[in-house]
């Protein structure tokens, strides 16, 4: 098995990988919980002087970066080999300056992870709509990201080549 399947399988590898990601460790996030099942990921940015701005708040493309890739790797680990999964399109609506630490958390119900096989069964694409709000300590609203993805079956994808 690769060390991209184990990291797909293992909840723990996962989030240590993620952490351990070269844009990531420059950018300040840090990936703090990953569910088992990959239900769920939390995500942590702190401020520091390299991912600030020059009002002393967070850069929004670092706001934006914590919450980019985490919907997409939650779902190519709960749907397996047999998906494809892209980020298509993004938005972010800036609510207030981010100082401190802020965090997103991102959460897949099981009836979401269906919902994406009943669309996706015939061999049509699924784009899903995925929002993620990123909060400061306070637990105040900061930004809120809608994230969309494409989903197709892999043989789906295959035969359209």
């Amino acid at each position: 098995m690769s060390l991209r399947e184990q990291i797909f399988r293992n909840a723990r590898l996962f989030k240590v990988a993620m952490s351990l990601y070269p844009p990531y460790v420059g950018a300040g996030v840090r990936v703090t919980h990953v569910a088992d099942d990959f239900s769920e990921v939390r995500v942590e940015l702190r401020r520091n002087r390299l991912n600030g701005n020059a009002f002393n708040t967070h850069f929004g493309g670092s706001l934006y970066s914590m919450t980019d890739p985490f919907y997409a790797l939650m779902l190519v680990a709960q749907l397996g080999r047999d998906y494809v999964v892209w980020d298509k399109a993004a938005s972010i609506d800036f609510v207030r300056p981010g100082v401190g630490t802020v965090t997103a958390t991102f959460a897949l119900t099981p009836e979401q992870v269906a919902e994406v096989r009943a669309a996706t069964a015939d061999g049509s694409k699924f784009e899903p709509v995925y929002p993620v709000e990123i909060r400061n300590a306070e637990g105040k609203l900061v930004a809120r990201v809608n994230k969309t993805l494409w989903i197709r079956r892999r043989d789906a994808e295959r035969k359209r080549r």
